[in-house]
């Protein structure tokens, strides 16, 4: 797997792969497209995971899944904190994201 120096480089990297939709994360699901299209854990994969680590603050780390599904033929990205900054998750979904 490639290895980024920056969340931002990647983000790139994953948009000329065709993970273009930018999913927001939910405790049960993430969506996209303001919430036309939910994506419960049964209805996504993850296909590549990268961890970054802040700097100068622990705080400023985050993680990045490359997201798709075949059921709706979609691929994206989810970026969420990790630790302390993570969003609070059901277990189905914490369980699909680690």
């Amino acid at each position: 797997m490639q290895a980024f120096s920056t969340l931002i480089e990647a983000l790139d990297a994953l948009k000329t792969e065709g993970y273009t939709e930018d999913f927001n994360l939910q405790a049960d699901h993430i969506h996209c497209r303001d919430g036309a299209i939910k994506l419960h854990p049964e209805d996504f994969q993850i296909d590549k995971f990268f961890r970054f680590e802040g700097m100068t603050n622990p705080s400023d780390s985050s993680i990045l899944c490359a997201v798709s599904s075949e059921k709706y033929a979609i691929k994206g990205v989810v970026v969420n904190g990790y630790g302390a900054s993570a969003s609070p998750l059901t277990d189905e979904m914490l369980e699909k994201l680690t």
